[in-house]
């Protein structure tokens, strides 16, 4: 479950990509399934709707379902973790200063196992990733290069990313849109990461990779994702919860249970002070230990999950 760390951290990969949705929506006839996870938040009179979204997509997943575009059509406010179509500049920024080094430094691998190093060129060369354009991203990056790549492979892109069509749909009415979390933030995180620790990272994915884990790990979370099939989704969080790798440990305690407090504590000041309100979070956030809508629970709040 490790390579789930690209769809929290998304935001990387779209800085220079134009949402290209289908323009096209379905007829009246037609049924629009649910997608991800969705709970109501109440209090005081204030509702908000909370969806876990997905940081990839495909033109079929829009639009999505009326809940959510009705909710967004009527709220006051936005809030998603990083706003995908902000400030580019920052973004790119942060991914210079915590994801790439600086110019004329050895890349990654030469620091890995020569059996690693190997893994890593048949990697490179399975999804089409230039020697040229990996060399200059840190371990962490690299990986979550990887990992894009891999969703990319079964059709799923990041310029498609859910966040961003939420932030689309939210400009094309001029509705104010707000971010929970920063760029430099999120990227800070992986900045912790000792160089040791970054390519132990890197080498545990290079070996799922291997034993083709990778692609079955992304089906499933996708197949839960975009069925709203609350077992199956409750189910990648269990497992996840029990990866005992470098790279599951640092997933679950820092990426998700480190963040889920704070991404908790801006969702309950936005209830309490907008009388209708949208957030969208990665849905990882939203089920397995220590979850936003629990965490929201134990304040007070009415959750409540409507599927």
């Amino acid at each position: 479950m490790r390579r789930l760390i690209i769809v929290i951290f998304y935001s990387l990969f779209c800085l220079t990509l134009q949402p290209a949705w289908a323009q096209q929506a379905p007829s009246a006839a037609a049924a629009i399934p649910n997608r991800g996870v969705l709970f109501k938040a109440e209090q005081g009179g204030n509702t908000l709707y909370l969806f876990g979204t997905i940081h990839v997509g495909s033109p079929d997943f829009y639009p999505l379902e009326p809940r959510i575009t009705e909710a967004l059509m009527q709220a006051s406010v936005l809030a998603l973790e990083i706003d995908p179509l902000a400030d580019q500049k920052r973004m790119l920024n942060a991914v210079r200063k915590y994801g790439v080094y600086a110019p004329g430094s050895s890349p990654a691998w030469t620091q890995l196992s020569p059996a690693s190093r190997a893994r890593l060129e048949r990697a490179l060369r399975k999804y089409g990733i230039p020697l040229e354009a990996a060399a200059p991203l840190k371990p962490w990056m690299l990986t979550s290069a990887l990992t894009i790549a891999e969703f990319g492979a079964q059709g799923y892109q990041p310029f498609l990313a859910v966040d961003a069509w939420l932030s689309k749909q939210a400009r094309a009415r001029r509705l104010k849109v707000e971010e929970l979390e920063s760029v430099e933030g999120q990227m800070a995180l992986f900045g912790r990461l000792s160089d040791a620790e970054q390519l132990r990272m890197l080498e545990e994915d290079l070996q799922s990779i291997e034993d083709e884990k990778y692609a079955g790990e992304a089906r499933e979370l996708m197949d839960a994702w975009s069925s709203a099939n609350p077992a199956a989704l409750d189910a990648v969080a269990r497992k996840l919860s029990n990866d005992a790798t470098f790279s599951g440990k640092f997933m679950k305690k820092v990426l998700l249970e480190e963040r889920n407090p704070q991404l908790a504590d801006g969702i309950a000041k936005l209830l309490a002070r907008e009388k209708l309100s949208v957030a969208a979070i990665g849905a990882l956030h939203l089920v397995g230990w220590e979850n936003v809508p629990e965490l929201l629970r134990r304040r007070g709040i009415a959750v409540e999950r409507i599927y």
